[in-house]
């Protein structure tokens, strides 16, 4: 497939022009549209642009955002709309926005992840071209994290500055309220940590930057994308039981064979995680929840 994409987006740009200035014609009252790569962003890009536009993301719920490949019609909506926030490194953006650049010249990339401490990480290395220091991969997951969404939201301001600078005062005010609500889950998340579990399994190290902010331990299931080994399984039975974990950590959309056997083999919970829901809250507040619910079983 990769092959046919420039063909395939220069026929889907070309419709989309058409289809703009169809509309234009017609006066136009739609509001003008952000693309965002995954619902989290989409959760922080709402906050602070309200009702003033249309927010929607590519990646659907239930999907991998490491091998999503969008449909012919998100594409000519993309290339409708105002502009594109990719979230960073993760594997759909790494095949299709470099492209989507190239062949939509009219829209604004932003890259919401300039400014984040990346947390470089071999079993995630680029497959596209990567330079040498991205050989050894950058963990994707950079939304998982207080401090970064910080950053990320701050981002968006930025953008919005760019994009809207007559309503500036409109997205700097309601930036300010996103921050204090991240201030607020932050806390939150520490007074609950103050009595949970200092590690944790999980299929798939998603909650890697989570971990960095509060000093925890993740343990990965899964290595480089592939499931581990029986060796590796029995070192990973071990680990578990000389770590103390209480909880392994699964993702709806991953497979609960190896996570089960785990558990059987050592009497941990398996607990249901999203990092990619919309409600980034609610997630982050959940994990650190989790981890406290079964610190003393």
């Amino acid at each position: 497939m990769r092959t046919i994409v420039p063909i395939l987006l220069a026929l889907l740009l070309l419709t989309a022009c058409k289809g703009k200035e169809n509309r234009t014609a017609a006066g136009n009252a739609e509001k003008p549209r952000i693309i965002v790569t995954i619902e989290p962003l989409r959760y922080f890009t709402e906050a602070i642009v309200g009702d003033r536009f249309e927010v929607a993301s590519i990646v659907p719920k239930g999907s991998s955002p490491e091998t999503y490949d969008p449909s012919p019609r998100q594409l000519i909506d993309l290339a409708q709309s105002k502009a594109y926030f990719r979230i960073g490194y993760i594997g759909f953006e790494q095949v299709w926005a470099d492209k989507l650049a190239e062949n939509a010249p009219h829209l604004h990339f932003f890259d919401l992840s300039e400014g984040i401490d990346l947390i470089y990480d071999e079993s995630h290395a680029h497959r596209h071209g990567a330079s040498q220091e991205e050989d050894k991969g950058v963990e994707p997951h950079v939304w998982c994290s207080t401090a970064n969404a910080q950053i990320i939201a701050a981002n968006i301001v930025k953008a919005m500055h760019v994009l809207d600078k007559a309503n500036d005062s409109l997205y700097m005010e309601r930036y300010k309220a996103l921050s204090r609500r991240i201030e607020r889950t932050d806390s939150l998340i520490r007074h609950t940590l103050a009595t949970a579990d200092s590690a944790f399994m999980i299929y798939h190290p998603a909650l890697s930057y989570f971990a960095r902010d509060y000093g925890l331990r993740q343990i990965p299931i899964e290595e480089g994308g592939k499931e581990p080994s029986p060796a590796r399984l029995q070192e990973l039975i071990d680990l578990c039981r000389e770590e103390a974990v209480h909880v392994v950590f699964v993702q709806p959309e991953f497979d609960r064979r190896n996570a089960r056997l785990i558990a059987d083999q050592t009497g941990t919970q398996i607990a249901d995680i999203n990092p990619l829901a919309y409600d980034w809250e609610k997630e982050m507040l959940h994990a650190a929840d989790v981890l406290r619910k079964h610190h003393t079983r």
